[in-house]
């Protein structure tokens, strides 16, 4: 195993029309790893923005040594901004977070802490557990991690919470990962299936400080969600039966 004190971390940041949110990522993201002796690297992927988003990030990364960024032409879909994210990290332990600062840049430095103090293994999964969101929100959390657990037939509790933290090697071990917001669903699923050590640790959720979220826009994009959540579960389910049964 790597020498832990050439271990290196590579965070993954899709950006879709974040224009306003780049610069505040960027600061905030100095401020909490300048006393942090790990090899931090924050990979912002532009996931098709339609906005301001390309200018910005070539005005503001030349500013901060710490920080690349990744094009993608056409927005595909949440998931596969942070795919392409991830294969284009080269660290010992990568991961992803959100770029619209509801997940604070510092939980990251959490989670690499929580690496750190377990001696850098290569099975672990540090995954935020959100606190402090509106009843509504837990609510609709829980009765999806409800069923995802039942479903699924394995515990699976607040499936997006951010950030997801893991060894490149379990990156390496997936096949056809969702290239939608059912990407959290398939690593977090992945990880008890491989028996990985996960590890959770509290995060604050507050508003959102510029935009609007891209899906969470009402009921109806709640039901959708749902929709969506199920039937890649359903798929999921389907294609590991598919592949027992060849084994």
């Amino acid at each position: 195993m790597t020498n832990p004190k050439n271990q290196t971390f590579t965070v993954v940041m899709p950006c879709y029309n974040e224009s306003k949110n780049i610069p505040l990522i960027l600061s905030r993201f100095e401020k909490i790893t300048a006393n942090d002796n790990s090899q931090v690297e924050l990979l912002l992927v532009d996931n098709g923005s339609t906005d301001d988003s390309p200018a910005t990030l070539a005005s503001q990364l030349p500013q901060f040594s710490f920080a690349r960024s990744l094009r993608v032409p056409v927005n595909q879909g949440y998931g596969f901004g942070i795919l392409e994210g991830l294969r284009a990290c080269q660290s010992d332990y990568i991961g992803w977070t959100h770029a619209d600062m509801q997940t604070d840049p510092s939980d990251i430095v959490k989670a690499i802490d929580l690496i750190k103090q377990a001696n850098y293994p290569e099975d672990i999964y540090v995954k935020g557990l959100r606190r402090g969101r509106p009843l509504s929100d837990s609510f609709f959390t829980g009765g999806m991690s409800l069923f995802e657990t039942c479903f699924m037939g394995t515990n699976l509790w607040d499936i997006n919470a951010q950030p997801n933290i893991f060894h490149r090697s379990f990156f390496q071990s997936w096949t056809q990962p969702p290239n939608d917001f059912a990407l959290d669903l398939y690593a977090y699923y992945m990880a008890r299936q491989k028996n990985l050590n996960i590890v959770r640790f509290d995060v604050v959720f507050p508003p959102r400080i510029h935009g609007e979220s891209k899906w969470n826009t009402g009921f109806k994009s709640k039901v959708k969600f749902i929709k969506r959540t199920i039937d890649f579960s359903i798929k999921l389910k389907h294609s590991l039966s598919h592949s027992a049964k060849e084994i």
